[in-house]
């Protein structure tokens, strides 16, 4: 047994310093992006924020209405191999070029990933996603992925120490997920008490990660647009979002109506609703890691996308970035006691 005594940080205890700017608008600022990965010869530009994985965040409707911004989404793994094709024979190349096929590592799992691939091969990413990114045996998978798809770019996760990023890009992945708990309808710190606060996780990982020519993802933790600006600031490449992109007409989820009010339902992937849904139920060595909530309907998420990127365009003004590239070299954390006055919340 050890004790680090060095501070680790979350999103609510920062802020990021104003600096002089000779922006004179939000509408100088670019938040589009331009990647080459370590492994593989795709080059994806965009604006690098992403939808969750999730069943609820996930779907083909939220990958319709991100495209249109230039923004990505992880296709969740629950849709069928009909579904998929009505999709993708359905979609422009804006869309495939911005959305990833997930996977867990199951032989079922990678040989769906496999027949998606070979009928839709314009779809260049493939997300590799797991609660627990230490195992060997998930390392052994992102190697086969990377022997068995040599040419696409492979995310993998989640993790949330530096080692783990390096050993995970040593076996074939491109990206990095990072994130162990701080989700909205995630219970891993309270069920297991392990975790790491995101912003610190997504600092040393991404330090990590760019000394051997590797991006990652920040996964998880943010509940308003300025803590995306606060991820991108701390170096991560790519923000995704669950609970910011859920209860709207594009997520997933069943509609509820209460007392003439509207909802949709989000939960976790480790929950007992995701659990019930597509594994049977929870097995009986396991508990449930995450929670179901009833988020109250938001519409269209286009009015969501549009206040984050007007968040981070604002950000970038405020530090002098004229691109969301420079964010990082412009950002000096100042760590505070509380974020915001809250007399009327």
């Amino acid at each position: 047994m050890r004790i680090e005594n060095e501070l680790k940080l979350g999103f609510k205890d920062v802020m990021i310093r104003p600096k002089r700017s000779t922006l004179k608008s939000r509408s100088q600022v670019s938040l589009e992006r331009e990647f080459k990965f370590l492994h593989s010869d795709v080059v994806w530009s965009g604006i690098p924020i992403m939808a969750a994985n999730m069943d609820t965040v996930g779907t083909f409707e939220m990958a319709k209405a991100l495209a249109k911004h230039k923004l990505f989404t992880a296709i969740h793994k629950h849709y069928s191999i009909e579904e998929w094709r009505d999709f993708a024979t359905n979609s422009s190349e804006e869309i495939l070029k911005n959305i990833a096929v997930s996977t867990g590592t199951g032989k079922e799992d990678s040989q769906k990933v496999a027949q998606i691939l070979s009928e839709f091969p314009q779809i260049n990413f493939i997300c590799v996603d797991v609660a627990n990114g230490y195992s060997e045996h998930f390392v052994n998978f992102v190697k086969k992925m990377r022997k068995n798809h040599p040419k696409k770019v492979i995310i993998a996760g989640n993790v949330v120490t530096g080692e783990m990023v390096e050993e995970l890009l040593l076996a074939g992945a491109d990206i990095i997920k990072v994130g162990i708990g701080p989700g909205s309808v995630c219970t891993t710190r309270v069920k297991t008490g392990v975790g790491y606060p995101q912003l610190s996780a997504i600092i040393e990982c991404a330090d990590a990660a760019h000394g051997m020519g590797g991006q990652i993802i920040s996964d998880g933790g943010c509940k308003i647009p300025g803590d995306l600006s606060k991820a991108f600031g701390g170096s991560a490449d790519f923000v995704m979002l669950g609970g910011m992109f859920a209860g709207h007409t594009e997520s997933g989820g069943e509609l509820i109506e209460k007392n003439g009010e509207k909802f949709k339902a989000f939960y976790g992937m480790s929950s007992e609703t995701a659990m019930n849904k597509h594994a049977g139920g929870v097995a009986n060595y396991r508990a449930s890691e995450g929670k179901t909530v009833e988020v109250p309907f938001k519409g269209d998420v286009e009015h969501t996308i549009i206040d984050i990127l007007g968040g981070i365009r604002s950000t970038c003004t405020y530090v002098g970035a004229s691109r969301l590239k420079e964010l990082t070299k412009r950002t000096t954390f100042i760590r505070v006691q509380e974020q915001e006055n809250q007399v009327y919340n």
